[in-house]
């Protein structure tokens, strides 16, 4: 499906709400309603930025030694108030009517790699190359009081022109339940780590980590279950439990029957520290289980041409994310991290030719990590570097090691360009894959509303 289609497509989504809304009306009617509509919402919009500027100012200001001045929590709070107001109201059911959120999210990738893709095992042509990485439309909406639901379809360039439209997330979030829980349920992305459950151009950078590519599969895909508790403390802390029949881009294949130990399971506990008003600091630790799953797309082939089929994967991770960002300033840094363990059981095969009697069972537990740092200089302008690393889920003899810097320039909220230059160095001896440099510009414009995921809390 070409890109035109999937315009075509989101014009027919709209039309499609905005006849729910009309049912019987006239087009000249609707069309004022619309407007109308769309004015106020634009200026509640506008009000609630106002005031959340004058909320960061005044939480920003200065004490003056000696002088006696009059707190300013009565003003925060009642500005807080009709900042809670005016959001409610933008959210509210009008006169019985669908009120959808629509968004759409465009991304573009140009890079230049001094190898091949038949050299480096990459998805993408070296040399000079222009992706359509993202063209993503989004909807959400209220479904009644204690439930609202959202859908994310998406189309990339498939490397030959094309640009398939497919469903990434379309779920229902319960939340307010009792017990401090909630409830998504659906297609989504699942909780674990720092940045599997983040679409690709919401990354701090343009790649996503070679541990996440390699021992998730990507981003977090799932068709499943995910609850939510938040416990009750003064201090924040939230536990997250999933379950589903797949976590990343390969879907189990139980075959015509699938056992409860079939599914992937899941879980995330995080929690934050702040010190004073500049300094903040999240910590994280996920696992995954995954006993009889099956999801490495078939056997593996190693470098002898002996195979290797999964059997069961187990992987955990610790993640923290250090914040820098004084009140009512423009400038800040983050520092974040996150460390995954991977234990997969394989079934073994050294000649590659099933029920010769050679076949035999092992494990084999690898490691990757990445860490990026991000200076942000002010508004507009911020710089970092990623490191990442990782060992194959097959041989540990073969790993991938890659260095990234990055600038990033933000005109607006609503547009961002990124350059990074990444050196990758491959375990060559093993896999006869070659290192290589290469530099990528990423742009990406959003249109309408943007947010991702309302996350089981």
């Amino acid at each position: 499906m070409k890109l035109k289609k999937l315009v075509g497509l989101s014009s027919a989504l709209v039309v499609s709400a905005m006849s729910l809304v009309a049912q019987e009306a006239n087009p000249a009617a609707l069309g004022k309603q619309l407007e109308e509509l769309l004015r106020i919402q634009r200026q509640q919009a506008e009000q609630i930025e106002s005031l959340k500027k004058q909320i960061e100012i005044l939480k920003g200001q200065p004490a003056i030694p000696g002088a006696k001045v009059a707190t300013p929590e009565p003003k925060i709070n009642e500005l807080e108030k009709r900042v809670t107001e005016l959001s409610d109201e933008l959210k509210k059911d009008r006169g019985g009517k669908l009120s959808v959120e629509l968004g759409f999210v465009g991304e573009g990738v140009f890079s230049y790699a001094s190898k091949g893709s038949d050299k480096t095992g990459s998805s993408r042509p070296g040399g000079a190359d222009f992706f359509l990485r993202s063209a993503e439309l989004s909807l959400e909406a209220s479904v009644d009081p204690f439930a609202k639901a959202y859908l994310i379809a998406n189309a990339t360039d498939d490397n030959s022109g094309e640009a398939a439209l497919g469903v990434e997330e379309a779920a229902l979030v319960l939340h307010s339940l009792p017990l401090n829980t909630s409830l998504r349920a659906g297609r989504f992305f699942g909780e674990f780590g720092r940045l599997s459950s983040r679409h690709e151009h919401d990354l701090p950078f343009v790649n996503r980590p070679l541990a996440l590519e390699n021992f998730v599969g990507g981003e977090s895909k799932t068709d499943g279950l995910e609850v939510s508790y938040l416990f009750p403390f003064d201090h924040y802390l939230n536990l997250t439990l999933g379950v589903g029949n797949q976590f990343g881009d390969a879907q189990n294949v139980p075959g015509k029957f699938r056992n409860f130990n079939e599914l992937d399971f899941w879980g995330r506990l995080s929690t934050t520290f702040d010190f004073g008003q500049s300094w903040s600091l999240d910590l994280g630790a996920s696992g995954l289980l995954a006993d009889k799953g099956d999801n490495r797309g078939g056997a593996l082939v190693q470098p002898d041409d002996s195979t290797l089929t999964e059997r069961r994967r187990r992987l955990t991770g610790l993640d923290l994310t250090l914040r820098y960002h004084p009140p009512g300033k423009d400038y800040g840094f983050e520092w974040g991290s996150e460390l995954l363990y991977n234990s997969g059981s394989f079934d073994f095969d050294p000649d590659a030719t099933a029920l010769t009697g050679d076949e035999f069972r092992g494990a084999i537990t690898s490691r990757g990590v990445y860490s990026y740092g991000a200076w942000k200089i002010d508004r507009r302008w911020s710089v970092g570097f990623l490191y990442d690393w990782v060992q194959s889920v097959s041989n540990l003899k073969w790993d991938n090691e890659r260095y990234s810097p990055y600038f990033t320039y933000r005109p607006s909220e609503f547009q961002m360009w990124r350059l990074q230059y990444s050196r990758t160095v491959r375990g060559s001896a093993v896999s006869g894959q070659q290192d290589d440099h290469a530099l990528f510009l990423q742009w990406t414009y959003i249109l309408g509303k943007h947010s991702h995921g309302f996350r089981a809390r």
